[in-house]
């Protein structure tokens, strides 16, 4: 792996400085956390000025509407828009970095070329439908059927934490279309549209009062065959690769922003008084360690995806353990660092600690995690 910057690299580093400089201050203000269809049209408005910039799906390959380009300039592309404060996917976050790159790696012709393209121009929102209420942390053990009836599945059951389905226009929707298979076997990956009769959607507020998950109601919804992504009853393999994608690669923006954080931290700390405290220094150095630790891990993650066709490997779950602890670490510092101020739920940093508490669940538990770790890495004995 040669991250080294050539003078090209370099060059485009201050290209994309200079754009984001210029339109940056010409962004309308940010809608409030509870303004979904103010957010959605924010996150979107964002994603187009990328597109038309030319930015949008930069690391994607260039068949699927990307610009092919290099690790660095990804990860240049991440610390830059990072650093500079620039929006966030947002509402466009599981299209941009789950489902898209899924059709991207194993869908049809056809399919790339009716749903890439609007995820890339920010047209339209996709959402998760992968967890159920009855299943827990063992994703294969979904109930939610899909019954073949002519050109359509037939699917009815049941979904949680079905992220951004508020403003969502399609759904990655995992479905059972064999229940006499072993639970592995007989899934498929659908693309569901969010408009569909027979869809019910009732958001879930979080620890943080907000509402960027639901639950998800499905009552015979007919799903076209030509909607599935993959092979009938192949679709844990595509969910492995969603996932690949999902704990690989669609968290290295944050570790930027979790840099920048440690380094605010610092500065408050000695602005309250808090930096004569040599346990907190410690725990700051050691967190400063732990994240450019993350960020090497993240520079061999991107740059094995792109060796490897753009699917993410094994090294993503190393990746996601770590990255969920030590970002639960750090906001915890933070709150040593606000003192009682830190009980102010209005605090940016508070919310993003109450958010933190998600991360050892979401994308696959530090559980699931640590037996990927030990099967697929370690070569270790499945668990009985």
């Amino acid at each position: 792996m040669d991250l080294t910057c050539t003078d090209a690299e370099e060059g485009f580093r201050a290209q994309l400085r200079a754009w984001l400089a210029a339109v940056l201050p010409t962004l309308p203000p940010k809608p409030s956390p509870d303004n979904w269809p103010g957010r959605r049209a924010y996150d979107l408005g964002w994603q187009r000025r990328l597109y038309d910039a030319g930015y949008a799906g930069l690391h994607w390959p260039v068949d699927a509407g990307g610009r092919g380009a290099t690790p660095t300039q990804h990860l240049i592309f991440l610390e830059e828009t990072e650093r500079a404060g620039a929006p966030y996917v947002g509402a466009n976050f599981v299209g941009l970095l789950h489902a898209g790159p899924t059709i991207a790696a194993e869908g049809t012709p056809e399919q790339r070329a009716r749903w890439l393209p609007p995820v890339l121009r920010g047209d339209e929102v996709w959402c998760q439908g992968f967890s159920e209420p009855d299943a827990g942390s063992d994703l294969a053990a979904l109930r939610t059927r899909a019954v073949r009836d002519g050109d359509s599945y037939v699917v009815s059951g049941a979904k949680i934490w079905t992220s951004h389905a508020e403003v969502a226009d399609w759904c990655e929707l995992l479905v059972r279309t064999d229940p006499t298979a072993p639970k592995h076997r007989g899934i498929s990956w659908l693309a569901l549209p969010m408009g569909a009769p027979g869809v019910t959607i009732r958001p879930l507020r979080t620890l943080a009062g907000s509402t960027e998950f639901a639950e998800m109601f499905l009552d015979e919804v007919r799903v076209p065959v030509a909607n599935r992504v993959g092979a009938e009853n192949d679709g844990w393999r595509v969910t492995m690769v969603t996932l690949s994608f999902e704990r690989g690669t669609a968290f290295v923006g944050e570790v930027v922003a979790c840099r920048r954080t440690l380094g605010q931290l610092a500065a408050a700390a000695k602005e309250n008084g808090r930096w004569d405290d040599t346990v907190l220094r410690r725990k700051l150095g050691r967190l400063h360690a732990e994240f450019a630790a993350l960020w090497r891990l993240t520079q061999w993650n991107v740059s094995e995806s792109e060796a490897t066709g753009g699917v993410p490997g094994v090294g993503g779950s190393v990746f996601k353990l770590r990255y969920s602890h030590a970002r639960q670490e750090l906001y915890d510092t933070a709150a040593e660092v606000l003192g009682a101020s830190s009980l102010d739920a209005g605090h940016e940093w508070t919310l993003d600690r109450l958010s933190s508490l998600s991360y050892t669940i979401a994308a696959g538990t530090s559980q699931i995690q640590r037996n990927i770790v030990a099967e697929r890495i370690l070569g270790l004995p499945k668990g009985r």
